[in-house]
């Protein structure tokens, strides 16, 4: 007997996936397609709507009287609306009416030769049909032009021309130009825009004495207008509301341009933020003089990050002035007269100190601009002999009160007398033979972009008695706030500072934070070393190029004496006759 095997019948898992995946893809595209026929079809049945629409409207201005071929409020003036909703088969469109009288050169123009004394030949009719609500109707334009059924007639009205262009005097194609004027009857309320050559005509317009009001703008764009003479808050304007007399054509010329920007942040020496600062910012550009009356003229104020992003700001020449009360500017990398153009994006530091009497910013340069980093400032006058160097100021102290040190050795006392380091004495005699030592707090300079200069102390000189080197520095800095490794000139920490005055190890360069080690040791338990204030001169990325700041003056004359290797030295009077100000000093090679 021969046995047959029974093979069992059916689909695999990987069959039943593959032939699923095949399925949902061919259904989709077959299911896209579908949808999109059916939005083209639906697009067809929209357009097509939307030109029954136009066709039905141009009809019915095609057989109004001529005269009331115009939009109500425009010019020419008429009964056609310059905006109304249409409904038609269910659908709710939007039709934007315009109408234009057109001066046709073939029998003159106005103002020309010949002149045309009815300027005013046929009327150009451009109809604009959208739908908000419909995502697949493309919206549709046409023009059309109207003609009189017999020759114009001179109607004693004139004409008002516009021309938009932008700062360096290309016209301005598709800016906005509204036109209005409340003072004729019916009253003239036009918005329009701008053809290629930046022009806007208005042809056989009513006349009309001093009340055309123009205003321009354009998306992104610096914006201008006209204003009405004898108003309180500009009495005689720069550029007056339009005059249209007879037969004449009124000319109107506006500047208006890409917008930029403008960042102003106010900060201390340490790249922290100084909120709520108030300042003064003015264009020079003027809509009004007797009195003067300035475009852009506003007080504004920085955030509680000390930040003021100011944008929407016209190409013009502008003055950032400090107005407030409590501090002053002791460093800025802004101009004195900041010059803007179009397009374009600025940013601006103010360094600021606490107000305190009078202040000088001295600001070194080259002749040709440049700043010069690290020029020597001396400032004599009224009670004040001052040496400090420009993009450079000094980490002081002379006091250590009590918790604004890190550490410091039972032997070492401070501030007996106030403001002094020395050894503790024991009853019967200083500590001797021993190093004693003082560690400072940190220093957070705020940024790592630094460079060290000189290390100044006092006294310079210790009492002979306690042994050569009695009074020892050394300087740590890191980027982490918590490496400190103590070191002295050679960069290294089996050497010390001993003399002031000396530069600091370049291996300090480029750290934020900083700390310094008083060592005190004496030979002789009868006498001890002492400390009386400590400097550390540093120039930072905080700091604005070519200056430095003398707070804290008296009003009176003083003299600058400037100087740096490879220039001539400069001695200069300067009267300080105000809370503060800012001296440019230039130095010759």
């Amino acid at each position: 007997m021969i046995k047959i095997k029974n093979k069992s019948s059916g689909f695999t898992l990987i069959e039943v996936l593959i032939g699923t995946t095949l399925f949902v893809i061919i259904g989709s595209a077959v299911y896209f397609s579908y949808s999109n026929i059916i939005d083209i079809v639906v697009a067809s049945q929209l357009n097509s709507t939307g030109l029954t629409v136009i066709d039905n409207e141009l009809e019915i201005i095609k057989n109004i009287p001529y005269e009331d071929v115009g939009t109500i409020g425009g010019s020419p003036s008429g009964i056609l609306q310059p905006q109304k909703s249409v409904t038609f088969n269910g659908v709710p469109f939007i039709l934007d009416t315009t109408v234009r009288n057109i001066d046709d050169p073939f029998d003159g123009t106005i103002g020309g030769s010949p002149n045309d004394t009815a300027p005013a030949d046929y009327k150009l009719v451009e109809l604009q049909l959208s739908c908000p609500e419909c995502p697949r109707f493309l919206p549709a334009k046409v023009t059309t032009t109207i003609s009189p059924l017999n020759l114009e007639n001179s109607t004693g009205n004139g004409a008002l021309f516009i021309n938009i262009f932008d700062a360096s005097g290309q016209p301005i194609p598709n800016a906005n130009v509204s036109v209005t004027n409340t003072a004729v009857v019916p009253n003239i309320n036009i918005s329009d825009i701008t053809n290629n050559l930046g022009q806007f005509q208005l042809v056989d317009i009513a006349t009309s004495s001093i009340n055309y009001r123009i205003s321009v703008s354009k998306n992104g764009y610096s914006s201008d207008r006209t204003y009405k003479p004898g108003e309180v808050a500009n009495p005689n304007p720069v550029k007056p509301d339009s005059t249209v007399a007879q037969g004449q054509v009124t000319g109107v010329s506006f500047a208006i341009d890409k917008v930029s920007s403008i960042n102003l942040k106010t900060q201390d020496r340490f790249c922290t933020a100084i909120p709520s600062i108030d300042f003064n910012l003015k264009g020079s550009k003027l809509i009004g003089t007797g009195p003067d009356i300035y475009k852009y003229n506003q007080d504004l104020s920085t955030d509680t990050q000390g930040v003021k992003n100011i944008s929407n700001i016209e190409w013009d020449s502008y003055s950032l002035l400090n107005i407030d009360p409590a501090f002053s500017i002791s460093g800025t990398n802004a101009p004195s007269s900041l010059i803007v153009n179009p397009n374009s994006s600025y940013s601006y530091v103010w360094n600021l100190e606490p107000k305190n009497q009078s202040g000088l910013l001295v600001t070194v340069q080259k002749l040709s601009g440049e700043l010069i980093n690290g020029a020597s400032i001396n400032l004599v006058g009224p009670s004040v002999n001052i040496t400090e160097e420009s993009k450079r100021f000094k980490i002081s102290e002379t006091q250590w009160p009590s918790g604004q040190f890190d550490s410091k050795s039972p032997n070492i006392e401070i501030n007996n007398p106030l403001g002094q380091i020395h050894l503790l004495d024991l009853g019967s005699g200083y500590a001797s033979q021993s190093d004693e030592y003082l560690i400072s707090g940190s220093f957070d300079l705020g940024t790592s972009s630094t460079s060290f200069s000189k290390l100044i102390f006092s006294p310079s000189s210790q009492p002979v008695e306690s042994g050569p080197d009695s009074l020892k520095i050394q300087i740590a800095t890191n980027n982490d706030n918590s490496t400190w490794n103590f070191i002295g000139p050679d960069g290294t920490n089996f050497s010390s500072y001993t003399s002031s005055g000396v530069n600091l190890s370049a291996s300090h360069n480029g750290n934020r934070y900083l700390r310094y080690k008083v060592i005190l040791r004496t030979q002789d338990e009868n006498f001890t070393p002492t400390l009386d204030d400590l400097s550390i001169s540093v120039s930072s990325g905080c700091l604005s190029s070519g200056q430095f700041f003398f707070n804290g003056l008296t009003n009176g004359s003083y003299t600058l004496n400037i100087s740096k290797p490879g220039y001539q030295n400069l001695s200069v009077p300067v009267q300080l006759n105000q809370s503060w100000l800012e001296y440019r000093a230039t130095l010759v090679p």
